[in-house]
């Protein structure tokens, strides 16, 4: 039996209109080479001079897991040659960084909590973007220089799964702190999956592969159950130390399998030493103030929508998994939503069909004010569930949101009116007395059948609880 140890290093691109050592904008997909500057550039002469804004974001990031932030810190050069890096180095942080022991709460295998140890996050400059067709190399310095916080865990996961629920917990946090958008798709939000395995009871690591660069949840999980795989067939075959080195290895998203790029360098490699042209980042008062400035965090929201507003655990996880269905979520409660209405018609109805139309709660067609709007009509009993579920329907499938109109349109509003509903009543009643007679000499299960025909005969628009309330007056 294997034990796997998994370690993730997440390079995080932060939102700041400007990179980190110039002026130059962070746009993405901007004419190839147009934002860049002397510094960026690397041109001799140029000096760069570090963004404010991406050192507060930084910080802010460390007092939300509960890290040292370190209000001193200081910038290092390490050196690696690539056609994307301008300058032969990268401006990074390795003797001190700006965050430093942080850590973060996950649920484990076992399901418990378990906590994922955060050994530092420092600020970087990203390296430019290199694109290959055919026996062309093209380099596009774009983003070089952009704001990276690269997040390093401890090796504390011991499965692909919880690798990937760290993961996703650190992508939430970033999008509710505001200091990233996170977009994995343009690679804003990206790792480096550190895997390994060891004989179970065996203290000390076996040897650690990398693999680098996968801006997917799903591509994670693969690469790491491919990579353990990997590792524990070649343990059993007796080629372990053949096969398994220290490397970095990249995925094929194609193949579902990875492949050895080039053997892994250690610190000695890189010649790290401090940047000569960066004076110590020293935070002011203001600086740390703003840093602290952020609201409601995931794990707060739920112990609040647990213990407040009597949610189940995991509803209330599934709503702050993202900050744009929590804020949906409470905008319907402060539309006057009741709660557990609120949770279903969300996480259910919305959410179900906006999956199967491949759409986010960020563009869903329907907004919080009109989804607080259906759920009033079934508050106040206008239409029934089903009748809702249609007037959704309707609404994603021909962008009207007139929930009143639609209602209309489709006929769904149920008759409330006492008279009408004791008419119809009373003619199921008459044309049915064996059965009245069977009901009341103990048969209490053809209650459901007298609400059955009174709903059929009603073309199901009358309000099933009136008719309940009244087919009781009626059989009493």
């Amino acid at each position: 039996m294997f034990e796997v140890v998994i370690g993730l290093e997440v390079h995080v691109q932060l939102n700041t209109k400007t990179k980190l050592f110039c002026s130059c904008a962070t746009s993405f997909a901007a004419e190839p080479n147009s934002n860049t500057c002397p510094t960026c550039l690397a041109l001799p002469g140029a000096l760069p001079v570090v963004n404010k804004e991406a050192v507060i974001k930084a910080m802010r990031f460390g007092y939300a897991v509960d890290a040292d932030v370190n209000e001193t810190s200081f910038f290092d050069r390490k050196s690696y040659f690539y056609p994307d890096s301008p300058s032969a180095y990268q401006i990074t942080q390795l003797y001190k960084a700006v965050v430093k022991n942080g850590k973060m709460a996950i649920n484990g295998d076992d399901g418990r909590e378990k906590i994922i140890t955060i050994t530092q996050a420092h600020l970087e400059a990203d390296a430019g973007k290199s694109m290959h067709e055919g026996s062309i190399s093209k380099v596009d310095l774009n983003r070089a220089g952009t704001p990276l916080l690269e997040i390093v865990s401890g090796p504390d996961m011991r499965s692909a799964s919880e690798a990937v629920e760290y993961l996703k917990k650190l992508h939430s946090l970033v999008r509710y702190l505001d200091i990233s958008d996170a977009n994995m798709q343009e690679g804003s939000f990206r790792c480096d999956v550190n895997v390994s395995i060891r004989p179970k009871g065996q203290k000390e690591f076996g040897t650690r592969v990398e693999i680098k660069n996968i801006n997917s949840f799903k591509f994670v999980k693969q690469a790491a159950e491919y990579e353990i795989e990997r590792q524990i067939e070649a343990y059993e075959d007796g080629v372990y130390e053949d096969e398994v080195w220290q490397e970095t290895r990249l995925f094929n998203v194609e193949s579902g399998v990875t492949k050895s790029m080039r053997g892994k360098e250690e610190a000695a490699d890189y010649r790290y030493f401090p940047d000569p042209d960066l004076r110590p980042v020293v935070a002011t008062k203001e600086m740390i103030s703003k840093a602290k400035e952020f609201g409601e965090l995931p794990a707060q929201k739920v112990e609040r929508y647990v213990n407040e507003l009597k949610i189940k655990l995991y509803d209330a996880e599934v709503i702050t998994a993202q900050k744009e269905l929590a804020i949906y979520f409470e905008e319907l409660l402060n539309g006057g939503s009741d709660v557990k209405l609120a949770v279903t018609w969300l996480t259910q109805e919305l959410l179900g069909r906006l999956n199967k139309l491949g759409l986010s709660i960020e563009n869903s067609p329907v907004a919080s004010s009109v989804l607080s709007s259906l759920i009033a009509k079934i508050t106040d009993g206008t239409i029934s569930g089903k009748g809702a579920k249609d007037v959704l329907d309707y609404m994603l499938e021909n962008e009207d949101s007139n929930v009143d109109s639609i209602i209309e349109k489709l006929g769904l509003k149920q008759v409330s009116d006492d008279g009408a509903i004791l008419e119809i009543i009373d003619d199921i009643l008459a044309k049915n007395p064996d059965k009245i007679e069977e009901y009341k000499s103990g048969k209490d299960k053809l209650f459901g059948f007298f609400v059955g025909q009174v709903m059929k005969a009603s073309k199901g628009s009358a309000n099933p609880a009136k008719v309940n309330e009244l087919l009781k007056q009626r059989l009493s």
